[in-house]
């Protein structure tokens, strides 16, 4: 039996859903469809009810993340219709901890990334100020 790694995509995840190892990713369009779906309900506040901060996810509001993590991982759309009709309600504690997983890993920066931090909302490194010369306040030395 060969056995095949699943690599999580850039921003998403990778769950076992129905004995498999699935790629789910929520990029923009998702996100977008998610909250045009649900208004006034949006993606932020769905990220503070799955960590429990304010009201507690509905099971509609968890399937339907886990249902557009997988269309973002490459399945079709009738393909998740189908994998989430199989999946009952004893799956539902399942697909919120995916559903949890997929939300955090859209809004967190790959492990990878190269991209100098951010201080103070300016970017790169910090350096010094120049230091201004005497009897000047802007570094350029002082003629008469």
């Amino acid at each position: 039996m060969a056995i095949t790694s699943v690599t999580a995509p850039v921003g998403g995840i990778v769950a076992e859903i129905d004995g498999a190892q699935r790629p789910l990713v929520l990029r923009n369009g998702e996100i977008e469809r998610f909250e045009e779906h649900h208004a006034p309900v949006g993606i932020f506040e769905m990220l503070d009810r799955l960590y429990n901060r304010g009201d507690q996810p509905q099971a509609r509001h968890v399937r339907d993340l886990v249902a557009l993590g997988l269309m973002g991982g490459g399945m079709t759309e009738t393909a998740v219709d189908a994998l989430m009709k199989s999946q009952g309600p004893d799956q539902n504690v399942a697909l919120r901890s995916i559903a949890t997983g997929l939300v955090t890993a859209a809004f967190l920066p790959p492990k990878d990334d190269k991209t100098p931090k951010k201080r103070n909302g300016v970017g790169g490194r910090r350096t010094a100020p120049k230091k201004s010369a005497a009897g000047t306040s802007k570094g350029a030395s002082a003629t008469s």
